[in-house]
């Protein structure tokens, strides 16, 4: 298995994984404004081809 070396990617797929496990009802609580940090700096990340 090949692992990205490009962050941007990592916290996008990290995210993915989060949000997939929501749809089933993990509850994270007031700490779901991880999420949307993580969301954010994964987008900035790959606009800027880190």
């Amino acid at each position: 298995m090949k692992f990205t070396k490009n962050i941007g990617m990592v916290l996008l797929a990290v995210y993915l994984i989060i949000d997939g496990l929501l749809g089933f009802g993990l509850n994270l609580g007031p700490f779901v404004f991880l999420l949307y940090l993580v969301a954010l700096a994964a987008g900035v990340l790959i606009l800027i081809g880190k």
